[in-house]
């Protein structure tokens, strides 16, 4: 299989961000959650230690991949996260209840018309820091936080489908 270069540079989330996006979300133990670029698996590990959630991390990254799986063994959560090595420009998301992805603006526009096609009414998406042009988000929440020292502003975007 032969997978398209990154659009993006890994950029990953600490931890306080993680927990932030989870709570966001309104994350409880029911819903099935998907990171379409999951990197290390972060999100999803930690969604599924804290909320027993169920978890699909989706990356095009080999070695990310592997890392992501590896973590999920060693958090013991690896029963409930499936991860994958694939293009999630053709990937089914269908039986998702939230979707998160930190993409560049131009990736999530891509990504809108399969959002809305796949995916069940109610679903909950939340975007790090770029929204999906003129479908305004129903929430937006803003946290400064400390990075190696310095303060960052981080936008946090939450959509529903069928909710616009």
């Amino acid at each position: 299989m032969t997978l398209p270069k990154p659009d993006i540079a890994y950029i990953p989330c600490n931890q306080e961000i993680v927990e932030a996006i989870l709570e966001f979300a309104q994350i409880n133990s029911e819903d099935v959650i998907y990171d379409l670029g999951c990197g290390d698996g972060r999100i999803l590990i930690t969604a599924a230690k804290k909320y027993g959630t169920r978890g699909v991390g989706i990356d095009i990254d080999p070695k990310l991949v592997e890392q992501a799986k590896q973590k999920a063994i060693k958090n013991r959560v690896d029963k409930q996260l499936e991860i994958y090595l694939q293009n999630l420009f053709i990937s089914n998301f269908a039986d998702a209840d939230v979707i998160f992805i930190y993409l560049l603006p131009h990736l999530n526009l891509r990504l809108r018309p399969q959002l809305w096609k796949q995916l069940k009414p109610g679903t909950r998406i939340i975007s790090r820091d770029f929204d999906m042009g003129d479908w305004k988000p129903l929430q937006q929440l803003t946290l400064t936080v400390e990075e190696e020292e310095e303060q960052e502003e981080v936008n946090l975007y939450y959509w529903e489908i069928g909710r616009r």
